[in-house]
């Protein structure tokens, strides 16, 4: 773009008669065939530092320009400095140091052949400096935002890659449990039934976050969680959910007959995540409500503790923001992940006392995106 955009000017100049016009229409041509080398060539195939020729290509053209103009540097020098500039984002530094010598040559010849005074021809001394100081100066910091992207993606993969195992590793055992779970509850007694069936629930849903967590295979192209939603009555799907925590001390509060548009599992977590974090972290009552304002379902898990500390506000709802001696951090960047996923948004608003967790969502009939 920078090449295009060095063209169009040349061909302003030959409008404005500011030089010579076969020179600027050369100049146009020879920029637009740059521009065109930049999007069309499989830079891809060859060396990273290939596309550095594009630049050692753009001071000849610049230097063609400036002596079409008379010797005249006011238009072009500006593009040597933005030259450099797009060198610094892309190549080391080595290649920046090594442009010097084109660069001057580029800026040096034409006031030379154009026989500029000496005083025109000292401007050197102060821009090519100039360009080559901003040069390292982005460089230095694209650099050290390239190094702080790949620690971040060396990150994100060994956490995704420990969560993954960890699921992995959960089922088998897991399964063992719940059939041992199951056999004794045939010959249980009445007492003994209650408590294994509890136990047998806790095991499926134990069974069903660990799936969740290989939730890897189920990512579209876009990078969204594929969902299944479809019309579920909200109170048997949230109760039931709040069924799977200790259950006391929690306040359901949902008119009958309201339906919400959700994937059942995934909208199941979220209850349990929210409900969990407010029984572990906050003090009881929990009151837990679903309403519906127009288009937008608002579920709201409200606790009476002493709120969010301070310094884990700012990462409330990222990963592994731990709040406790007890947590791994992973259930509100849960809740955030799939609350996403459902075209919606959490916030954790301050009450007096206590916090409530707040999750908005399209209501049925909404539009939601695709």
């Amino acid at each position: 773009m920078l090449f295009f955009l060095a063209g169009a000017l040349a061909l302003v100049g030959i409008a404005g008669q500011g030089g010579s016009p076969a020179r600027l229409l050369l100049v146009a041509a020879l920029d637009c065939a740059l521009g065109l080398a930049g999007f069309l060539l499989p830079w891809e195939r060859v060396r990273p530092e290939s596309p550095a020729l594009l630049g050692l290509a753009g001071f000849a053209v610049l230097g063609l320009s400036t002596w079409s103009f008379g010797g005249v540097a006011a238009g072009t020098g500006p593009f040597l400095v933005l030259l450099y500039t797009w060198a610094a984002l892309h190549f080391p530094r080595w290649i920046l140091l090594a442009y010097a010598v084109p660069a001057g040559v580029a800026y040096l010849l034409p006031l030379i052949v154009t026989h500029r005074p000496p005083e025109v021809l000292s401007s050197a001394l102060v821009l090519l400096p100039v360009a080559v100081a901003i040069a390292l100066l982005v460089e230095a910091q694209a650099r050290h935002l390239r190094e702080d992207r790949e620690r971040l993606a060396r990150i994100e993969t060994w956490q995704s890659a420990m969560m993954s195992t960890l699921a992995h590793d959960v089922r088998s055992p897991l399964a063992t449990l719940q059939i041992v779970l199951e056999e004794l509850g045939e010959n249980a007694s009445p007492a003994d039934a209650g408590m294994i069936g509890a136990g047998l629930r806790q095991a499926t849903r134990i069974r069903r976050l660990a799936d969740g967590l290989l939730d890897v295979q189920r990512i579209d192209s876009s990078g969204h969680l594929r969902l299944d939603r479809e019309l579920t009555p909200a109170g048997p799907l949230v109760r039931e959910a709040v069924s799977y925590t200790s259950g006391k001390d929690v306040t359901v509060r949902i008119d009958d007959g309201l339906e919400i548009y959700v994937d059942p599992q995934r909208f199941e977590q979220i209850v349990v995540n929210l409900v969990g974090n407010a029984l572990r972290y906050g003090r009881p009552p929990v009151i837990v409500t679903l309403t519906r304002d127009g288009g937008t379902d608002r579920l709201e898990v409200r606790d009476h503790g002493a709120g969010i500390p301070e310094a884990l506000r700012p990462r409330l709802f990222g990963r592994f923001a731990v709040g406790g001696p007890d947590g791994i951090g992973l259930g509100l960047w849960i809740v955030r992940s799939l609350t996403e996923a459902h075209d919606g948004r959490v916030v954790a608003e301050a009450r007096e006392p206590g916090v409530a967790m707040v999750v908005t969502f399209p209501a049925p009939g909404a539009p939601v995106q695709a």
